[in-house]
């Protein structure tokens, strides 16, 4: 076997993107998962109303009121809140199957989300928080979305002054200014975390062969 052959187990990590509405973390976190097989989305379920486009199991699972308080009571998500009267959670069972089987997941998730799995899951959790250009850029781009009323996106902006105070809270921060240097920029940091010694499970047990050990 080539050295360039080897493959080592590692285990997968929990890769949490966070932002104001309107920052471009969904952009972002389309473009990652197109490009990378060894990364998977973590799916979200949600109370709220199903967008134009949008698809059951793909974008969101779809839930009514009782069945995410039943969900909730029965300790089936990682995370979960309420965000502008509707309910948002991150099923437990597809998260673990995924890094039981050596897969990344990806979480577009808010700061109470990320605060809740990080004290969970501990160092498998890598935390980024991606910054807009600025708040004249930030309620741009909300408005040319034209998927919110008037009221929503005046409470998407309130909201996001005290979004933005969390950022220290994470592990990388990025202000998205250029949408494909901010994808090269997600991809070292993700190079890098899979990297790690802890996360290469299967490391000691070639390192054990290489010396002659039993």
């Amino acid at each position: 076997m080539k050295n360039g052959d080897l493959k080592i187990a590692r285990r997968g990590l929990m890769f949490i993107l966070s932002s104001p509405s309107g920052a471009g973390k969904t952009t972002l976190a389309d473009r990652l998962l197109r490009n990378d097989n060894d990364i998977v989305l973590s799916v979200s379920a949600t109370t709220r109303q199903r967008r134009p486009g949008e698809a059951h199991a793909k974008d969101y699972f779809f839930v009514s009121d009782e069945e995410f308080v039943r969900m909730r009571d029965n300790s089936e998500f990682l995370e979960w809140a309420n965000v502008f009267g509707n309910y948002y959670g991150t099923p437990r069972a597809p998260v673990e199957d995924a890094l039981r089987q050596s897969k990344d997941v990806l979480f577009d998730i808010d700061w109470q989300g990320a605060q809740q799995i990080s004290e969970i899951a501990g160092d498998d959790v890598v935390k980024v928080f991606i910054l807009p250009p600025g708040r004249a850029e930030l309620e741009r781009r909300l408005r040319k979305r034209a998927q919110d009323p008037e009221d929503v996106v005046q409470k998407r902006m309130a909201k996001a002054d005290a979004e933005i105070s969390h950022w220290a809270e994470y592990d990388y921060v990025i202000i998205n200014t250029d949408l494909d240097e901010s994808l090269r920029r997600l991809n070292a940091i993700l190079s890098v975390e899979r990297l790690k010694r802890r996360r290469q499970i299967g490391l000691a047990s070639i390192v054990k062969i290489m010396t002659g050990e039993d």
